[in-house]
């Protein structure tokens, strides 16, 4: 039968105003969070990260509970993680020593994770008993947002200071960095590597005490924070954002001179700067195109990446590689040659072009486009034995290992044999 006890670790930095009360509501509602969730057992872990007042003594008055003290302080997740890793617990979690969440709430968070399967289970604070300050929930949703376009998936608080995690999950989550942007790492991995999150609405309470939090700071350590989660599992995911953008800006600039051209059968020479631009914006999303597909085959290559690939990034991926390459590659050349060959012929014949500006422009653009597949080509080509001889060194390191083995088990049934091989002369 699978055990079923939880750690709850207490990340404290100069809370000698909270932790005391923090501790005592954690204690108190233990039979209540295991009588629930139908816990065999919890354990509190108060981790002092190199606090100067007086926290780590208060929480060491208190029994039935762990103290570690950091003698200088390493951070928020790095007293989260020492919690979790000193603890015995098959679900861990962790709240703020401030006094904002209520312990009692840990019971429907285990509740939920046992009964959902739940790799990762997050209190809101963003719900209507929030008391959450309207800067710091401003900055919570838009980072929510960012995150929920980026991998696809909603999540309403990236920076919950209350959550439970299953153990056997964190080998997908880690590693997590120390600082305060531990949390938003966490939702991002979590997200990206296709863990079951869930979120349940919890009351959130003004804080006691001074918030370490910097929201210009620590608002740049979340945004890098979400940011590396996506390179680490989904890279193709920003660079496919940027060719979308792209994209819909280009159709906005050529929108207007496209109707002209149909209505007119021509083109003002003012529309010469829409045509630059949608140039620019054009090579730009080409760029960020090849490079999703390049990272998509990088990605792979990384164990810490899904087998499972998203649908757009699967058929990029797929398009251009091989006889569909190709054939991009040639359709851009003879586009590009069909812009610029009567000017080319022009040009040889009388020495002048008389060629309007925008098939020059439309033709520099194809062949551009040509020029950075040829690149594109060439970066895969390089990832490609990269991927053979990283997978022929593994497969070398096996085999040895392997024959090291058998050898090892030869000798050691050699030396078994001739313990217990009969004398030849007692036999007879």
């Amino acid at each position: 039968m699978e055990s079923k006890w939880l750690t709850i670790v207490i990340p404290a930095l100069n809370e000698e105003d909270a932790i005391g009360g923090t501790i005592r509501r954690c204690l108190d509602a233990r039979e209540e969070i295991s009588h629930q969730a139908e816990l065999d057992g919890i354990e509190i872990i108060v981790v002092s990260d190199g606090s100067t007042d007086q926290t780590a003594e208060i929480a060491q008055s208190f029994e039935d509970i762990t103290v570690i003290v950091f003698e200088k302080n390493r951070g928020y997740g790095a007293a989260i993680k020492e919690g979790w890793r000193r603890g015995r617990g098959d679900y861990v979690g962790f709240l703020d020593a401030d006094g904002t969440c209520d312990p009692r709430f840990f019971a429907a968070l285990c509740e939920t994770a046992i009964v959902e399967n739940a790799d990762v289970t997050l209190g809101s604070r963003l719900g209507a008993d929030s008391q959450m300050p309207v800067i710091r929930r401003a900055g919570n949703r838009g980072f929510a947002f960012l995150l929920g376009l980026l991998c696809g998936r909603k999540v309403t608080d990236t920076a919950s200071g209350m959550r439970v995690v299953r153990r056997n999950a964190l080998k997908h989550l880690y590693p997590l960095p120390d600082g305060l942007h531990f949390t938003p790492a966490m939702s991002a991995r979590a997200l990206m590597n296709h863990l079951r999150i869930i979120e349940i609405p919890m009351k959130y309470e003004e804080r006691i005490g001074e918030s370490k939090l910097s929201a210009l700071r620590d608002g740049i350590q979340f945004l890098k924070a979400i940011g590396e989660g996506v390179l680490c599992y989904r890279p193709e995911k920003i660079f496919l954002s940027g060719f979308i953008i792209c994209m819909l800006m280009i159709l906005i600039l050529a929108a207007y001179p496209t109707e002209f051209y149909f209505q007119n059968h021509r083109l003002e020479e003012w529309m010469i700067y829409r045509f630059v631009v949608c140039q620019f914006l054009g090579s730009i999303g080409m760029a960020l195109l090849l490079a999703s597909a390049l990272s998509t085959r990088m990605a792979c290559m990384s164990s810490r990446r899904e087998d499972s690939v998203g649908f757009w990034s699967s058929n990029i991926s797929s398009l251009f590689t091989g006889k569909p390459l190709v054939v991009i590659a040639g359709f851009l050349t003879f586009l590009g040659l069909g812009f610029l060959w009567p000017g080319i012929v022009e040009f040889i014949s009388t020495g002048k072009i008389t060629l309007h500006w925008s098939r020059v422009i439309a033709g520099a653009f194809t062949l551009f486009s040509v020029l950075q597949i040829s690149i594109f080509v060439v970066l895969m080509k390089v990832v490609e034995i990269w991927s053979y001889e990283q997978t022929s060194l593994e497969k070398k390191i096996y085999e040895l290992n392997r024959v090291e083995r058998i050898n090892i088990g030869e000798s050691s049934l050699e030396n078994d044999l001739h313990v217990i091989e009969p004398d030849s002369r007692v036999m007879k």
